[in-house]
């Protein structure tokens, strides 16, 4: 069996819109446990409204801790989810303030929802002449990638893209779901992520969003763009 590997959840308590108490994050992950996961990178906002850097370092340290504790085999790495329109993000990206995966090359960064981003493409090449690659996030919701052929565009630049698994199952609305069946069809997603913010219900969407991916690209794509493709992203290589 595969162990799966998440990138892009909200588990830390008290930093952003996750997980509001140790109680919940502890609950998170014997969730993720019980669908397969082993290995996942919490990912707060790195925004100014949120917890600072030091303070989400210190939490990920303190949830680390109580798994042990509790003994829920899920190893935790350092990880944020940073915006594109963020003036800050090519000066910090580079350096340790930028908060990449794993502290390797790789970046997580999400669009706006509702508005476009023309730069889009200039800002992908510019993170990459800094060394960084961008890791679009669940770009199926976001209505810049409702352009036909932006995705496509940016991927061929360079930039990896990442689904929100749910969206498959339609959590997020019919536009959502109709646009990740097709990037999937496409092959432009580099992995698949849970972008889970607490712990009702997770077992149960999570999971039918996994047998939806199985079934929409069968077992070697989830396997693919929930296990081996992330861990080569924790390990600092291209999947």
């Amino acid at each position: 069996m595969t162990h799966l590997v998440d990138l892009h959840l909200h588990l830390l308590p008290e930093v952003d819109d996750g997980a509001r108490s140790m109680d919940d994050a502890l609950a998170m992950a014997r969730a993720l446990v019980a669908l397969g996961y082993r290995k996942a990178a919490p990912s707060p906002h790195h925004r100014a409204e949120y917890a600072s850097r030091d303070v989400a370092l210190q939490r990920l340290d303190e949830v680390r801790a109580a798994l042990g504790q509790a003994g829920v085999p899920l190893e935790l790495f350092v990880n944020a989810e940073s915006f594109f329109l963020d003036e800050r993000l090519l000066a910090e990206a580079p350096g340790p303030s930028g908060r990449r995966l794993a502290g390797g090359p790789f970046l997580l960064v999400e669009a706006p929802y509702t508005t476009t981003l023309p730069t889009l493409l200039d800002v992908v090449f510019r993170l990459q002449v800094k060394g960084v690659t961008p890791v679009i996030a669940h770009p199926e919701r976001c209505l810049e990638f409702e352009k036909k052929g932006r995705l496509a565009e940016a991927v061929a630049k360079g930039a990896l893209a990442q689904l929100d698994v749910a969206a498959l199952t339609g959590r997020y609305g019919k536009q959502a779901q109709k646009l990740s069946r097709s990037f999937l069809d496409e092959g432009l997603y580099a992995v698949a992520a849970s972008d889970a913010h607490g712990p009702v219900g997770l077992e149960d969407w999570l999971g039918a969003a996994l047998e939806a991916l199985e079934t929409h690209g069968g077992k070697g794509t989830r396997d693919r763009l929930c296990g081996r493709n992330p861990l080569a992203l924790l390990e600092g290589r291209l999947p």
